[in-house]
């Protein structure tokens, strides 16, 4: 059930919702946390489509903020209601702001938060320097941010690295968690040596390479080198490199990632590019914060970036 809500207040939609879970249409006390989402006009059935799915696993009430005309205009909020199968396991509130209402997005979501229960806020595209001092931002348990939909991906990375606050992340570390998991696997099989570089191939602009090659750089401390191939998906390979034999995880095609390895025969899993419902619902697992993350993207990152630079250099 969709309900269109044009010219009206917080108080008038809150009245609505509740009007709703008394109705039986929706039940409020079964919500573990409020989303809200700061997406563009044009972005808003991409993210609600996403969050739906998500909260087929973390039943919450989505608070999607839009901007949705100039900001010298006369203030109206345009609210729409999505509960039921439009909703998928939530409640779902589009707020399209007009006119000054645009840069009081607190005040505006404030009175639909669900009491007692954690805030996430998610930018699906463009995000403040500082998440965290971001009004929004300042109110959340945890901060999602989707550097790989940025319009400068790497500067957008490297600007959330130099302005990191406990509980933020990034989509773009979502999509290498079952990476991750095949690398540690692989360098648990003998022989046990230890790895002395690191190269990691695929697609320049998506920041999955650049966190992962942060994460490989502090957890094996040994130098680590991106390499941006023209017209590759994603992470297309990665490289171990030991005096032993090298271990390579080669994905060409974004489905399928062969492990080939000194004295072992080659091994084929299913590892296909994970889709955006798949990332946020593994950030919306954990409310703590990542320290993982955070070790990634202000200890290894750093030291990738500054490895380039002397290489560069020389």
């Amino acid at each position: 059930m969709i309900i269109d809500m044009p010219e009206t207040t917080t108080i008038a939609v809150d009245k609505r919702l509740v009007r709703l879970r008394d109705e039986g249409g929706a039940v409020a006390l079964g919500r573990v946390l409020t989303l809200v989402v700061m997406a563009d006009e044009s972005d808003v059935e991409t993210a609600v489509e996403a969050a739906n799915d998500a909260s087929r696993e973390h039943p919450c009430r989505v608070l999607v903020f839009a901007s949705a005309g100039p900001i010298d205009a006369e203030p109206r909020l345009d609210a729409q209601i999505r509960v039921g199968g439009d909703a998928g396991a939530s409640e779902v509130v589009i707020l399209r702001t007009v006119g000054p209402l645009q840069e009081e997005p607190d005040a505006v979501v404030m009175p639909l938060l669900l009491p007692d229960a954690p805030i996430v806020v998610w930018w699906p595209r463009e995000a403040p320097a500082t998440p965290s001092e971001h009004p929004i931002g300042r109110m959340a348990h945890r901060r999602i941010t989707d550097s790989v939909m940025s319009a400068e991906p790497e500067e957008m990375i490297r600007s959330l690295g130099e302005h990191y606050a406990s509980g933020d992340t990034d989509l773009g570390w979502a999509r290498v968690t079952l990476w991750r998991g095949l690398l540690a696997a692989a360098l648990e099989q003998p022989p046990f040596e230890p790895v002395t570089g690191v190269v990691i191939e695929g697609e320049k602009g998506h920041t999955s390479l650049d966190l992962l090659a942060g994460w490989l750089r502090a957890r094996l401390r040994a130098p680590a080198v991106i390499d941006h191939k023209p017209g590759a998906t994603a992470i297309t390979r990665v490289t171990l490199q030991r005096k032993g034999g090298d271990i390579v995880l080669d994905r060409p095609d974004g489905r399928t990632v062969t492990i080939s390895q000194a004295g072992a025969p080659d091994r084929r899993i299913a590892l296909p590019i994970r889709k955006l419902n798949e990332a946020l619902i593994e950030e919306l697992r954990r409310l703590d914060p990542d320290e993982v993350y955070e070790e990634a993207l202000i200890t290894g990152l750093p030291l990738v970036d500054a490895e380039a630079a002397q290489g560069d250099a020389a």
